[in-house]
């Protein structure tokens, strides 16, 4: 994807066949996936800090969640993404990298219950990263114009070989804390020189548009429930409103607005379907002084008002309809 902003864009796996060295790396990381899970749908949060696998059989609706930086991996099937307006597609023959929060809905997509979604999502943290970028003397420009926080790349044995080291290695936990932080150093130098790993540089760039837009998007976060004044925003991270905007918007997909109204109404959905925080209360602690433009607002995005949200949500017995993972 370009620098630009379009309107509306897609990003799809390209569909091209993999190399037999890949093929037989993925199969392997089936395998790895089908053995951390036992076989079993749901989630696993591994012994490694930051790294999980999923298993999902039976995928149901879109999952709407905040997407963090990562690195997704898929084995078996493939994800749909949307981010404002642009749509990401991928499958094993890619990997996905998210280098800021971003609002997202997400889909799996699975052929049959016999080959289900098989997944590995590796959280990316961009202190670590901008270590790494100053101690290996990579290449980068700070003044470089703000790109998408999320892309997809083709897969690569470079990429995918330290992955499945690093799964491997769950099966002697006694080498996790010596060996696991070498392997998701040798993960993230590998992402930052493939592909398209100079987007990933930006994030950790002091003073560069990225790191910008990244604070920006942190103060937004923390205070969500408050009137948005794009002004301040701006003048906090050194930018005119111009420039603000255009950054915000090239990196998130959206405008600060509409990303506030997303992180709004998430957080509203959580607090009535996991806290039990009733509609008007959940409504007036996000920030909403309507009722009526919550529930319009909530319906457009959710697909329904918020009550029979709320109602449909508790009759599926143990489906958790607040959270997308990104691998």
């Amino acid at each position: 994807m370009s620098d630009e902003t379009p309107d509306t864009a897609t990003v799809l796996a390209m569909p091209m066949p993999l190399e037999p060295e890949l093929d037989a790396a993925r199969e392997e990381l089936v395998q790895l996936i089908r053995h951390i899970t036992r076989g079993q749908d749901g989630t696993v949060e591994c012994a490694v800090p930051g790294l999980q696998v999923h298993c999902i059989s039976k995928p149901d609706g879109p999952k709407h969640g905040f997407a963090t930086p990562a690195l997704g991996l898929i084995a078996q099937g493939s994800k749909r993404i949307i981010v404002g307006d642009d749509i990401y597609v991928y499958d094993p023959m890619n990997y996905l990298v998210t280098s800021v929060d971003l609002p997202v809905c997400g889909q799996v997509c699975v052929t049959s219950e016999n080959e289900p979604y098989l997944g590995v999502r590796l959280e990316l943290a961009v202190d670590e990263i901008g270590d790494l970028i100053g101690d290996e003397k990579l290449p980068a420009k700070a003044n470089a114009p703000a790109s998408r926080g999320m892309y997809v790349n083709r897969i690569a044995m470079p990429v995918l070989e330290p992955v499945l080291r690093l799964l491997r290695l769950l099966d002697t936990p006694e080498d996790i804390p010596i060996m696991a932080p070498m392997i998701k150093r040798e993960i993230m130098y590998r992402l930052l020189v493939n592909g398209e790993g100079a987007r990933l540089r930006q994030i950790a760039l002091h003073d560069s548009h990225t790191q910008r837009i990244a604070k920006a998007i942190s103060a937004l976060r923390t205070n969500y429930a408050q009137s948005l004044r794009v002004e301040d925003m701006a003048r906090a991270v050194h930018m005119s409103v111009s420039s603000f905007h255009h950054h915000f918007k090239a990196v998130t997909a959206m405008s600060p607005l509409q990303y506030q109204k997303q992180l709004r109404l998430q957080e509203a959905r959580r607090q009535m379907l996991i806290a039990g925080t009733d509609v008007a209360s959940a409504a007036h602690n996000v920030g909403y002084e309507s009722p009526s433009q919550f529930a319009r607002e909530y319906g457009r995005m959710f697909g329904a008002p918020p009550l029979r949200d709320k109602r449909r949500w508790l009759g599926e017995a143990g489906n958790d309809a607040t959270s997308m993972e990104a691998a």
